[in-house]
């Protein structure tokens, strides 16, 4: 969770796509959920108190069901119906909670050493992973697919191993051995048929199948230095990879396989030099023929800090790509990508988190947005992706749990079907909003 000032406690990392962006942020005071239809307009459209210092927020898709943790009660997770102002249920864990992720189908609960696996129709648990490798930073991924429910976790405390797991039918499904060190972060595209992943160095990273835990790409972030990456996002087509860190710049990378064809279509001096690389670098170390056939990145963003916490996410805004970058100072930028040609790309809007749309009105000279011209109509695409939550600070975290977790006050099935969400309402939920 990004801590963030001004009496704001995170920003969860929820985005949903698709004619809207939806933005949920935990406060001191509560968590705050946010519309985007525009680049240049934020609606705030729900305001809850239920619970103080919230940590954790996770809305299931565009739906009225949000998963809530509190820094008050660390151990218990919150399921609210926030258009009726209702809980559905509440789980209390032996341990404190280190992320949530949810889906149409599974609800997970990620402790230090332990993982939690719920129905979401009923929020029954189904599966406890015990005595999984110390996690403390609660890094896990669910995708959002219909037809799965893969969730990915790390493997190892010391190496970048990832456990790939089969969420519907609670079964392992492969181990991905990624990185020499240990995992930073883990995302699925849309469709859950790609898996990205970078480590603590934050200077590689991977794409690999799944399930089958092929390696398709590689990237290379820098070389300079070892970074802290925040946050890793897929495009809703999954044509491109964005990823964010502790530094200055946001980068995106276009994954796209490189062809014999191809080069043999464009016979330029940078394809001449390439196939001269390629061939020496049979001949020379391993270490040094992999960063030989790493990808740079695509497009960059230079943001105006550096040393925040930020989670980024690509979405189609306008009829335009856009990536979206939610930061600890306490906002929200928007840049214009250019799908074709990339490059650096440019800002187009910069949102306060913590003033309402009303506010913005009556004060637009203080409203701190900055605007280009407008760009020229490029190619769009199809624009989705889930922006994982960030864990709360090191501080919250500690112990792990050895033992199911304790149900409360649970609505009955029959009740929950028919009133607090509607799970087969397609408006409610969008085909690809994670």
């Amino acid at each position: 969770m990004i801590v963030l000032p001004e009496g704001s406690s995170g920003i969860s990392g929820k985005f949903s796509f698709q004619l809207k962006i939806s933005l949920s942020m935990g406060t001191k005071t509560g968590y705050r959920l946010f519309s985007i239809t525009s680049v240049d307009k934020m609606d705030s459209i729900h305001e809850g108190v239920e619970c103080p210092e919230v940590y954790i927020v996770e809305r299931l898709f565009s739906s009225s069901l949000v998963v809530v943790v509190s820094l008050a009660t660390p151990r218990r997770m919150n399921v609210y119906h926030f258009k009726k102002g209702t809980e559905i249920c509440n789980y209390s864990y032996s341990n404190n909670i280190l992320s949530v992720r949810l889906n149409r189908q599974r609800l997970v609960v990620c402790l230090e050493e332990s993982i939690y696996i719920h129905n979401i129709k009923d929020m029954k648990l189904l599966k406890t992973l015990l005595n999984t490798p110390s996690n403390p930073t609660g890094l896990c991924a669910l995708s959002v697919n219909h037809g799965n429910s893969y969730l990915a976790y790390p493997g190892s405390a010391t190496h970048g191993e990832i456990i790939v797991y089969d969420a519907n039918n609670l079964s392992n499904v492969t181990m991905i051995p990624a990185h020499d060190s240990p995992l930073a972060a883990v995302t699925f595209n849309t469709s859950g048929t790609k898996l990205a992943s970078a480590s603590e160095k934050g200077t590689v990273i991977r794409v690999f199948t799944v399930p089958e835990g092929h390696k398709l790409f590689e990237f290379r972030r820098g070389m300079k230095r070892y970074v802290s990456i925040s946050s890793l996002s897929f495009s809703a087509d999954g044509q491109f990879l964005c990823a964010s860190s502790n530094t200055e710049t946001v980068h995106i990378f276009k994954l796209e396989q490189h062809t014999p064809n191809q080069e043999e279509e464009s016979p330029t001096w940078s394809a001449y030099v390439g196939k001269m690389f390629t061939a020496a670098s049979t001949y020379l170390p391993a270490q040094v023929s992999d960063m030989m056939h790493q990808d740079r990145a695509f497009a960059t963003v230079r943001l105006d800090m550096i040393g925040l916490k930020n989670v980024c996410a690509m979405a189609t805004v306008q009829k335009l790509p856009r990536l979206l970058v939610a930061s600890s100072d306490g906002h929200l930028y928007i840049y214009n990508v250019d799908p074709q040609d990339g490059g650096e790309c440019v800002l187009v809007q910069k949102h306060k988190l913590f003033e309402s749309v009303e506010e913005s009105a009556e004060k637009p000279e203080d409203s701190e947005l900055e605007e280009v011209p407008p760009q020229p109509s490029s190619q769009s695409y199809a624009a989705t992706v889930a922006l994982s939550s960030t864990p709360p600070s090191s501080s919250t975290l500690m112990g792990y749990s050895e033992d199911g977790g304790v149900k409360g006050d649970v609505i009955p099935e029959h009740e929950f079907a028919e009133g607090p969400v509607c799970l087969d309402d397609e408006d409610e939920f969008p085909s690809f909003s994670p």
